[in-house]
């Protein structure tokens, strides 16, 4: 294929290839040539002409023809023309020939094709030679075939596009050529038709003005008998003419005079006409229509409907926008009574109300912005009203004129059908936005739909209620109000028949709304419903006019109350089963008598009830699953016998009683089948079978055929459901019964059973046959898939047998439908015998017929089953039967006789690729061969083959999988192959196909992303992105989802490179715009991106808008960073367009027109009237892009650096710059109408709070960057607080003003006291207790805001008690103060509440009957979640407020609080007669500190996986809150509970990883061990009174302690976890592994050296909890070797000579050990001196241990901790000789050190080692290392200091030997003087030298002065000796000193002269 790849045809590869090869050879050619084409070719053109020109003669296949054509064309276009004209001569010539073969016909085609695109790309360029080519085209339509027919009418439509106005001579001619083919035969020739009369009416004025009523007849003609293909394109022809015909402008002086505007009305009166008369004309009615015997056909009225939206679509929003009360009036006057005929039947009417709801959904749904829909609402309100008072004035008229009223009140029943659907369906669109609307008492919407309630017709009371249900589900505040008001109406009028079914319909339909209303309704409700349904049921029998009415109205409504589930069920469900027992009879005998005793009217009621009760039980069953106990299966049981029993007594009844039975026994029959259908097999026997499967036409399903479905769960959306008439409903209940019935009969029945179902078959004829076996068949294949399911058999011989008959004989009927259900019936059959033998023999039976037969019917059933047999059986054995099946199928698929054949030949070899898998490979080759060359040559027009061979390519390249990337030429040819199918069928006309050409494309980007051509698939998907077919539209965006995973950003620039390159697409006409949509324009100005949001925005369909919302995702995740403008203003647009454009209103009123028609206003909002969800959408991107900049950078959290950057690079681009639009975009959303829109901003908002809350203001410093829009948070704000606002914006808004106040952002508390204030006005809410709760909601949404009141103050009180000490911070505790008395008890009392809520169910009976403080007992379940969603911050907040009052304050009114009940801790679990009147302080703070230290521990216990870091946090600080008071202390420290907590924390470290948790978690360890050590002293000192001295703490006398109940042991264990974590080499038993190398040191990470240096705290804690057994024996070795463990591995190097935190940490912990009070004590003395000397041997072997390391050991950490071992031990611990020499060695080697810092921290340690109190210990150290001092001191006289570090070395060394000088002996003291004396002078300089010397010359000089001068005094006799002695030093000294005193005066001179410096230079002298 490669060799195709050239300018010219390369013709002697072509030469050598197979005839099939050439076909595909040369397609690959033409396809390169289209790509290079645009180039300039001028030198080969000739060339390329002949070679294009000779392939016409070749019968080049549709696809080629039209490649062939298009390059010609293009070729022209670019290159030179003169030549154009012998090609058009050419074509012209094949066109005339005579040859009329049928293989001569690809070659005319080909021609004609040919001629199409040359006139359409080159145009007027070819002069007046169009006028011989139409005539000669449409000279050849004459006697052309179908195929021909369609091809010459796509010819025409290219030539007048290409020609335009200067067509207008053949414009006539062509017109009657289209118009015969529009009536054509052929589905095909009909489209093409369709569209070259489109293209017509372009620039043929007659078409729409003069001939306007034939276009239309016309039209309404070719309607009759189409398939949806000519509905849409006739449809499209039809709605553009008459649009066209109303707002042409006609101005040309060239039109006749006699032509005239039509107006609006005539064009209706046109459409109206056609949909209620058909196409049988306007004036001739035929005689048929005036007998009134025919009807419109189906089509035609389904066409018109079409063509309605066209028109409107065409004319656009705004036209329907001002035009709506004309058109809306008209639609409805198709559906009145002024034309009987076209709704004389119900099923009639009910495809009328249809077509008539498609219009208006499509129109007023689609087209409209939220504000015109809402304009438009009111419009249908008013017509409503209307109809209205014609049905009033007729019913008050009865009593005169009874005959004329019925009709009357008939007449308006499908009009207010319709205009109530379709104001339910704005409604539940518009959701909360369409509150105003409600709210405007002027149109009365609430008020206008429930007076139709009580209309006459059922459909109108039905809708009405289905119209309330919408209204319930959008504004979910109306629920309970709705409720109560049609209860009352209920009760009130409950004698009159229609009120009780009209008001029991509404008040089912609400009941139904409310599973879609999270805010639910009060409890309360349920019992009201249910007491009403009693009554209903029970006065049924009092009144005979009404008893049917109440009966149904009663059952209803226990049906509708099983929808709100088992929470609200289980309290009724003990009245409804015994009503549910009451209404059958008990025993058979008692069904015998009624059938003796009742009427035709008694058993109509009776039946109704039954029907009822048995619906009302499978509501039951399908709601309250959880409610289905095996005791309330033994309840439901008993009554079913009977109901079976009733079954088969019908036909009797209704023998005896008339026909007026018959639609009762059906409905009841029906409702019984599905009951049993969803009750499980087990619980009832089989009973009976007997029921016959007869059927009838098809019909349009109707709310009425089924009032129980008003309340049921409705499949999509908005839709109202349309149950079957009964007739039907009751046969698909059957069919599902019998599939689950038959799996469970004995195996004997089945065969009586299937011999029963052929007989019924037989028993009837013709079509009803057919109807009857196909309810049989498809019976009996669901019963086959249950058995498969449970792998049962089917069972013997004979019972195969009659199976067989049953499915062989429908296998081969004339009714596609029949067979297809047929054919799936065999193959499970097979499924279930599962018997090889058996299975071949049904193959063999499949080939055998299609060896032998013939006809059409009998080859598709049994190519069919050969499929399905393979589907069901995956690999049905042999390979050779795979070989066999496939050699058929090929043989099939290629009979171009029969394109039925084809294409079920080819779809069961789709499902054959798709299940054999590996199997296959051996066949994909020649089956892909198979399918290009069919996709080459079959015509376009047979559809349904090239949909087959979509399936065959999907399915091939599936098979082929990942192989598809090899390398190897067989993978190649074949990946060439697949990609040249999808090039075919990209081309195809049919939206199915190109549907499947994007998917195979997109499997193959998949497999092989390297070969597919992105940019060429991206324009593709661009160019179909608004397609009017919904399967294409869903396949392009499915292909998108997929492409943006792996590569977003080029599929992003490939679209926008696309539009802009905007070349003349030559796509087929298939791309239908959406209307006031167009791709372009939009990709261009808002990318991709944008053009999928405005999509989403149009899109109905919701499994597309997912998709939608996935790949916007997709897009976001990958480029948002990057892009971050672009996105930031897609979503303002968004959320701004609705904004906008109320704030236009406001401002200025201008002309409708001028705003929306302006080009201005266009440009600056791509998004015109977005609806609420896209704007939610927009939100909840605004979100993700925050989250997706807080991974890619803190730039975008930092203005001065991302301020630096952008200045640096402009392309870059933060967030932070854009803080003002996420401000604005959080106001706007926040500020909707829409309650979702709300929530979405609130939430946006909080992010941006928490987000940005620290990020500073560079030009304020102290302030922050969020401070500026303090306004417009507290705007934002404030309308979430108003009373009307529902529940979960309000909790919402709660978070976020908490998070505000929390955040810090606002210091200055009068700005603060806004947002304070709509918490503290919360706060009087919750206050006021559950009483002044509204009713609107269920009672647990109130628990939910008090709740997120309570948690806000929490969170704003916690933050203040962590807040610094700043200005505001007490400013912020008074505002939380004010209300804390308050707050404490409600926050209490939540705490209990919770508690009580977790207790595990064993304990449900503990729990107080009436509920809690905050919820009630039957909303528990629903309250839970809003408890676990903010205990944590409740219970920190309490803790904190309980510590700052330390545990003291219990008030005075404890047990009567303000609320409806009291709310503290001491009515846990107690009923009010055994409580105590009043409680001691002591008991109260007994029980809150039980109770927060429960909640915590039960919590910290077992936290979820999924338990958020925050609770556990909060739980951790709550702890510590508490033990940081004594009191709480007391109660923990000498108890189990402190072991039992040290417990749970320890779990608690080992489960959570995280730091932050860790750190807070060793914190209250710590306070625990003090906890204890407190206890332990108290005992101490109580002993000690006494006089008694028993030995306290752990270990007591033994020194032994017990696992699990020694607090030692458990803070042992957790520190050593904590700490081995960290340091792995600290545990002895993996320092002997290979995995850690014991030396090598781990630097740790910040985190992990505060939590050693933690864990190292706590250790140096635990003695003091142990007695001096205790500690010696267990306790002290282990923390020794812990302590020096983690400072050996941690003492390394810092650069700056810090000790690294741990160091520190240990060396603390260090001293704190060694100067403990046991080591001293007499008892254990000699053992502790024994353990502290082997632990300072294993100090001094750190130096020794590995030789190479030695380096990288901090010497200074070590000679600390030896000089903490010397200080802080007794002597006797460190004076035996061999440590101490060992010590001394130490400090020698680093004396020497080469590093100043070093020294300088050796010296100081020595320092204090000298000045050791006994001289044993200090002695051995001044004699060893004293000298060396003086010795380095005297060589500095030489070598002067160059730097600080080395001036600081010998300041250290001077104060070590002046320190000396002080301690030591008279006798040597004058040695030590002579010796320092000399080195300080020598450090003096002159005063020449002082000038010029360098800093720290002069400081040591200044720094001996003053040593000197102190050192003179002291030992004046020794001092003067030496000066004496040394002239030279004396003048030296007397110099300096005087020079320094000459310095001390200049000083003070300076300072008199200005004093105003004089502080500063004080605080430098006084330091020195």
């Amino acid at each position: 294929m490669e060799l195709a790849h050239s300018l010219l045809l390369n013709e002697e590869a072509y030469n050598q290839l197979s005839e099939f090869q050439k076909a595909e050879f040369i397609f690959e050619w033409l396809q390169f040539l289209e790509k290079l084409l645009p180039a300039d070719v001028r030198e080969n053109q000739k060339k390329l002409v002949e070679q294009l020109t000779s392939l016409l003669n070749n019968s080049p296949g549709p696809p080629t023809r039209r490649l062939v054509a298009k390059n010609l064309a293009v070729l022209y276009s670019t290159g030179d023309t003169f030549s154009v004209y012998q090609t058009i001569d050419k074509c012209n010539e094949l066109i005339r020939s005579k040859d009329d073969s049928p293989s001569y016909l690809p070659t005319k085609l080909a021609a004609v094709v040919c001629l199409g695109y040359l006139y359409k790309k080159l145009g007027r360029i070819l002069g007046n030679s169009f006028t011989d080519t139409v005539g000669n085209v449409l000279k050849a339509m004459k006697n052309a075939e179908s195929q021909g027919r369609y091809e010459i009418m796509l010819s025409l439509q290219n030539i007048l596009n290409g020609l335009g106005a200067a067509a207008i001579p053949c414009h006539r001619d062509i017109y009657k050529a289209a118009r015969s083919c529009l009536t054509d035969r052929s589905m095909a020739v009909r489209c093409a038709a369709a569209k070259c009369l489109l293209e017509l009416q372009n620039e043929a004025v007659f078409m729409w003005s003069t001939d306007l009523d034939s276009v239309v007849t016309l039209c309404f003609k070719s309607f009759e008998g189409s398939n949806y293909d000519v509905r849409l394109a006739v449809s499209k022809l039809l709605g553009t003419v008459l649009a066209r015909a109303l707002t042409s402008k006609q101005t040309t002086a060239s039109t006749r005079h006699n032509f005239r505007r039509i107006s609006l009305e005539e064009v209706m009166e046109l459409l109206g006409t056609g949909f209620l008369r058909g196409s049988s004309g306007f004036l001739r009615a035929s005689g048929d229509m005036l007998k009134g015997t025919s009807s419109v056909s189906r089509d035609v009225r389904v066409g018109v409907t079409q063509a309605y939206v066209v028109f409107v679509s065409t004319l656009g929003a705004q036209w329907l926008e001002r035009n709506f009360s004309a058109f809306f009036s008209h639609i409805l006057y198709l559906v009145s009574q002024s034309h009987p005929k076209a709704i004389q039947s119900q099923i009639d009417a009910i495809s009328c109300r249809r077509c008539v709801s498609f219009i208006l959904r499509a129109t007023v749904g689609g087209l409209l912005g939220e504000k015109a829909q809402i304009a438009a609402a009111k419009e249908i309100c008013q017509a409503i009203w209307k109809l209205k008072k014609v049905v009033d004035a007729a019913i008050s008229d009865s009593n005169l004129e009874t005959r004329i009223s019925t009709t009357d009140v008939t007449a308006s029943q499908h009009v207010l059908v319709c205009a109530l659907q379709e104001l339910g369906s704005l409604i539940h669109g518009l959701g909360t936005t369409a509150a105003p609307l409600l709210q405007d008492s002027s149109t009365g919407v609430l008020e206008a739909v429930i007076s139709v309630i009580l209309h006459p017709s059922i459909s109108v009371r039905l809708t009405a209620a289905w119209c309330l249900r919408c209204i319930a589900v959008a504004l979910p505040s109306y629920v309970s109000l709705l409720l109560d008001r049609c209860i009352e109406r209920l009760s009130t009028l409950k004698s009159s028949p229609e009120a009780v079914t009209g008001y029991g319909f509404a008040v089912a339909a609400l009941l139904g709304a409310v599973k879609h209303c999270p805010l639910g309704i009060p409890h309360g409700k349920g019992k009201v419903i249910m007491t009403v349904a009693e009554d209903l049921l029970c006065s049924a029998s009092q009144n005979s006019r009404i008893s049917l009415q109440r009966t149904q109205a009663g059952w209803l409504l226990i049906a509708a109350l099983m929808t709100l589930g088992p929470a609200v069920v289980q309290h009724h469900l003990p009245r409804m089963l015994l009503l549910w027992k009451c209404i059958f009879p008990s025993s058979p005998k008692d069904l015998e008598t009624e059938k003796t005793r009742g009427d035709s009217f008694t058993w109509q009621v009776t039946l109704e009830g039954r029907a009822g009760a048995l619906c009302a039980i499978k509501s039951f069953v399908s709601h309250c699953a959880g409610l289905l106990t095996d005791e309330v299966v033994q309840r439901l049981l008993p009554p079913l016998p009977s109901a079976v029993d009733l079954l088969t007594q019908l036909p009797s009844i209704y023998k005896s009683h008339g026909n007026s039975l018959k639609t009762p026994s059906t409905v009841y029959r029906h409702k019984l089948y599905e009951l049993l259908a969803v009750l499980p097999p087990k619980t009832y026997e089989d009973k009976s079978l007997t029921f016959l499967l007869l059927g009838n036409s098809i019909a349009g399903g109707s709310l009425e055929y089924d009032p129980y479905s008003i309340c049921e769960k409705v499949a999509q959306g908005d839709s109202v459901p349309k149950p079957l008439p009964p007739v039907l409903s009751v046969i698909s209940a059957a069919t599902r019964l019998f599939g689950v019935m038959f799996s469970h009969v004995a195996e004997s029945h089945r065969l009586q059973v299937l011999e029963q179902l052929l007989n019924s078959i037989k028993q009837t004829k013709g079509s009803r046959q057919q109807i009857v076996q196909l309810n049989v068949v498809s019976a009996f294949s669901t019963s086959l898939k249950h058995l498969a399911n449970c792998k049962g058999s089917l069972g013997p011989e004979e019972v195969r047998k009659s199976a067989l008959t049953l499915v062989m004989g429908a296998l081969e009927s004339n009714n596609p439908l029949l067979r297809c259900a047929a054919a799936e019936c065999l193959a499970r059959l097979a499924q279930v015998v599962s018997d090889t033998a058996f299975t071949a023999g049904l193959a063999q039976v499949s080939f055998d017929k299609l060896k032998s037969a013939r006809d059409v019917v009998s080859r598709t059933g049994h190519s069919l089953a050969l499929g399905c047999l393979y589907r069901y059986l995956g690999g049905i054995g042999s390979t050779q039967h795979l070989n066999a099946c496939v050699g058929i199928l090929y043989t099939l698929s290629q009979d171009s006789t029969s394109p039925d054949v084809q294409a079920w030949a080819l779809h069961s070899l789709s499902l054959i690729v798709d299940l054999a898998g590996p199997l296959y490979h051996v066949h994909v080759e020649p089956t892909l061969s198979l399918v290009l060359m069919l996709l080459l040559t079959v015509p376009p027009a047979y559809s349904e083959v090239h949909q087959s061979l979509g399936r065959c390519l999907n399915a091939l390249i599936t098979s082929l999988g990942p192989e598809l990337q090899g390398s190897s030429t067989t993978v190649a040819a074949l990946r060439t192959s697949c990609l040249l199918g999808c090039a075919v069928m990209q081309d195809n006309p049919d939206c199915l196909v190109q549907a499947q050409a994007i998917s195979c494309l997109q499997q193959l980007h998949m497999f092989a992303p390297r070969h597919v051509n992105l940019s060429s698939l991206v324009s593709c998907l661009c160019v179909n992105l608004c397609s009017s077919y919904l399967l294409l539209r869903r396949a392009v965006v499915a292909c998108l989802r997929q492409l943006v995973q792996r590569e977003a950003a080029e599929v992003s620039e490939y679209a926008v490179a696309l539009v802009k390159e905007n070349r003349e697409d030559f796509t087929p006409g298939n791309v239908l715009k959406c209307p006031g949509f167009s791709s372009d324009v939009n990709i261009r100005e808002i990318g991709l991106e944008g053009a999928l949001l405005s999509l989403l925005d149009k899109e109905l369909d919701q499994r597309l808008c997912q998709d939608i919302k996935e790949t916007l995702t997709h897009m976001l995740t990958s480029m948002a960073v990057g892009k971050l403008s672009f996105w930031l203003k897609l979503c303002k647009d968004v959320l701004a367009a609705s904004a906008d454009t109320t704030q236009e209103e406001e401002t200025a009123k201008v002309d409708d027109a001028s705003i929306l028609t302006s080009d201005s206003d266009e440009r600056f909002h791509p998004f015109s009237n977005p609806r609420w969800s896209t704007r939610v959408f927009a939100a909840e991107c605004v979100c993700k892009i925050i989250s997706q900049c807080e991974n890619a950078g803190s730039a975008h959290f930092d203005i001065t650096l991302a301020q630096e950057r952008k200045q640096r690079d402009s392309r870059d681009d933060f967030l932070v710059l854009h803080l003002a639009d996420l401000i604005r975009m959080a106001f706007m959303a926040a500020t909707d109408h829409s309650d979702q829109l709300r929530l979405s901003g609130l939430q946006t908002l909080q992010i941006v709070v928490r987000k940005f809350a620290a990020v500073p203001e560079p030009e304020f410093p102290g302030h922050v960057i969020l401070e500026q829009y303090q306004a417009n948070v507290g705007a934002a704000l404030r309308p979430a607080f108003a009373p009307e606002t529902p529940p979960d914006v309000t909790a919402k808004a709660c978070q976020v003003c908490s998070a505000w106040i929390a955040s810090g952002v606002v210091s200055d508390l009068n700005d603060l006291r806004r947002v304070h204030q709509l918490l503290v006005s919360s706060l009087l809410k919750v206050q006021a207790g559950k009483e002044a709760q509204s009713q609107q909601y269920n009672e647990s949404t109130s628990t939910m805001e008090i709740l997120a009141v309570l948690k806000a103050w929490a969170e704003v009180s916690v933050t203040e008690n962590y807040r610094d000490g700043t200005f505001s911070a007490s400013g912020l505790l008074d505002l939380v103060q004010a209300d804390l008395g308050t707050l404490s008890k409600l926050w209490l009392a939540a705490l209990q509440d919770f508690a009580l809520l977790t207790l595990p169910s064993e304990y449900a009976s503990q729990l107080p009957a009436e509920g809690g403080t905050f919820y009630t007992a039957e909303t528990i379940e629903s309250a839970r979640p809003h408890y676990y969603n903010s205990w944590a911050l409740i219970l920190h907040a309490t803790a904190l407020w309980l510590t700052s009052t330390g545990f003291i304050v219990v008030d005075p009114d404890e047990g009567v609080t303000n609320l409806s009940r009291p709310v503290t801790p001491t009515t846990m679990c107690q009923d009010s007669s055994t409580r105590p009147l009043v409680k001691s302080p002591e008991d109260v703070n007994t029980d809150r500190f039980h109770l927060i230290l429960g909640i915590s521990v039960e919590f910290l216990c077992s936290p979820g996986s999924d338990a958020a870091m925050e609770n556990i946090i909060a739980c951790l600080r709550a702890l510590q809150a508490l033990f940081d008071v004594p009191w709480p202390r007391s109660k923990i420290g000498g108890d189990q509970l402190g072991v039992e907590m040290l417990n749970v924390l320890h779990r608690l470290i080992l489960t959570r990883e995280s730091p932050d948790i860790q750190l807070a978690a060793l914190e209250v360890v710590q306070l625990i061990l003090f906890a204890a050590q407190e206890h332990v002293k108290e005992k101490r000192r109580s002993a000690e009174e006494k006089e008694t001295l028993p030995e306290f703490g752990e270990g007591k006398d033994t020194g032994g302690l017990v696992p699990g109940k020694s607090l030692v042991f458990a803070t042992l264990e957790l520190c050593v976890c904590i700490l081995v974590r960290q340091l792995p080499q600290l545990n002895p038993k993996l320092t002997c592994s290979p995995a850690v190398q014991s030396g090598k040191h781990l630097l740790l990470s910040e985190d992990g050296s505060r939590l050693v240096a933690a864990a190292l705290v706590i250790l140096s804690d635990v003695p003091a909890i142990c007695s001096p057994e205790g500690m010696l024996i267990s306790v002290l070795p282990t923390i020794l070797y812990l302590i020096i463990g983690v400072l050996k591995e941690t003492a390394v190097k810092l650069q700056d000579g810090q000790l690294p935190l741990t160091v520190a940490a240990s060396l603390q912990a260090l001293k704190g050990l060694l100067s403990s009070p046991m080591a001293r004590a007499e008892k254990s003395r000699t053992a502790w001196t024994d353990l502290l000397r082997s632990a300072l041997v294993t100090v001094l072997d750190c130096w020794d241990q590995v030789d190479g390391l030695l380096q990288e050991r901090d010497e200074v950490s070590l000679l600390t901790a030896i000089t903490v071992f010397v200080m802080s031990t007794s002597p006797e611990v460190t004076t035996i000789e061999c440590l101490q020499k060992h010590c001394i060695e130490k400090f020698k080697i680093t004396l020497d050190s080469k590093e100043p810092l070093v020294q300088c921290k050796c010296y100081q340690l020595l320092h204090s080692i000298f000045q050791h109190p006994n001289k044993t210990v200090s002695y051995p150290y001044i004699h060893s290392l004293a000298p060396s001092i003086v010795g380095k001191l005297q060589e500095t006289e030489k070598a002067k200091p160059e730097n600080a570090a080395e001036l600081q070395v010998i300041e250290e060394g001077i104060k070590v030997v002046a320190a000396l000088t002080a301690t030591a002996e008279e006798e040597h003291r004058t040695h030590l003087v002579a010796g320092l004396l000399p080195i300080l002078i020598s450090f003096l300089l002159d005063e020449n030298a002082l000038v010029s010397a360098t800093n720290s010359a002069k400081s040591l000089h200044e720094f001996a002065l003053q040593n000197l001068m102190q050192i003179g005094p002291q030992y004046s006799s020794v001092f003067k000796k030496l000066m004496a002695s040394s002239p030279t030093m004396k003048a030296r000294l007397e110099s300096a000193v005087k020079g320094n005193q000459e310095s001390i005066k200049a000083k003070t001179a300076k300072h008199a002269k200005n004093p105003g410096k004089s502080s500063s230079i004080q605080l430098k002298t006084n330091f020195l």
